[in-house]
């Protein structure tokens, strides 16, 4: 059992809090309640009701999570919403920090940022959602002018792979094959199915994506949330605008961002008009003739991504 001093105590609420979370606040901050908050396959999510060192009233978002790539997945939304926010404020809830503890059985991780109060059911505006993607597209450079991240980053519940690479198919292969990997694991051999995967990797990244960096062209690696689908975007109730959270980000061509919009499960981003906004502001990459190709390519990332995290899932079929 874990020392009941690292407990915080004389809190309200459903949500039991660590001594190590409230050391991640501003010194003096006073968490009044925790109350659990939203819901998430992979983890605990709470409401912080706090009293900052001020005297003004705050909340905060808490994120708890446990198990395989915890560690990758709170770390990395941290340095992610802290790139993003860097360049494009208010895009996303601003981090406070992670950090770590033992709850008596396991170890927890756990990122802290903004609360904000979000209807997750409308469609965002594509009026103001795209020019702040593109923003983000145009000003989240990398320092190193390299393909990569300083951190792992998580989707889903998968850690990508970090390392820096001056290729781009060199660097969305090692992603792929991350997927690949992870999806074999889960859901055992199929012949066919890695004699695609091989022909993918041999032959039709080259081909597509070496295209993008050639005596003729070039691309430069730029930041992405990395994992911009409609569950990861709401509408903030107090200013009506569109906020981005739960990033797994990475410096990359701009067009693997939209990858997961030509999946199955889009609802709203499968609407011409959020593209057609976006490429008004940024065009495609050339070889222009070839970005419905590159789009298929980079949506299947994401098909096998949730492949892995769900056993039987037919996203391993499409």
């Amino acid at each position: 059992m874990a020392d009941s001093l690292e407990w915080a105590k004389g809190i309200e609420g459903n949500f039991a809090i660590h001594q190590a979370v409230s050391d991640v606040l501003p010194k003096g901050t006073i968490i009044v309640s925790a109350e659990s908050h939203g819901t998430s396959s992979w983890t605990k999510t709470a409401k912080l009701s706090v009293i900052l060192p001020v005297g003004s009233p705050k909340k905060y978002f808490l994120k708890c999570v446990k198990g395989q790539g915890a560690q990758a997945l709170v770390e990395g939304e941290y340095n992610s919403a802290s790139a993003i926010e860097a360049v494009v404020p208010e895009l996303v809830p601003k981090p406070a920090g992670w950090g770590q503890y033992h709850d008596g059985e396991s170890q927890v991780h756990f990122y802290i940022g903004d609360f904000h109060e979000m209807d997750l059911i409308a469609a965002p505006e594509p009026e103001h959602l795209m020019p702040k993607i593109a923003e983000l597209h145009q000003r989240g450079t990398s320092l190193n002018g390299m393909f990569g991240f300083p951190v792992p980053t998580v989707l889903g519940k998968f850690e990508r792979t970090v390392t820096w690479e001056k290729s781009w198919a060199k660097a969305f292969t090692r992603q792929l094959k991350d997927v690949i990997k992870y999806d074999n694991e889960t859901n055992g051999p199929w012949p066919e199915y890695d004699a695609a995967c091989r022909q993918l990797i041999d032959l039709v990244i080259p081909r597509l994506l070496g295209a993008l960096q050639s005596e003729r062209h070039e691309i430069k690696p730029v930041l992405i949330h990395g994992d911009l689908w409609e569950n990861n975007v709401g509408i903030d109730k107090e200013t009506g605008k569109a906020i981005v959270f739960d990033p797994g980000s990475t410096y990359a061509h701009n067009e693997m961002e939209f990858g997961t919009w030509r999946c199955s499960w889009a609802y709203h981003f499968n609407s011409p008009i959020y593209m057609k906004l976006y490429q008004r502001l940024i065009k495609p990459s050339e070889p222009m003739e070839e970005w419905d190709d590159r789009n298929r390519l980079y949506s299947i990332h994401p098909y096998l991504n949730d492949s892995a995290g769900h056993p039987g899932s037919v996203s391993r079929q499409l």
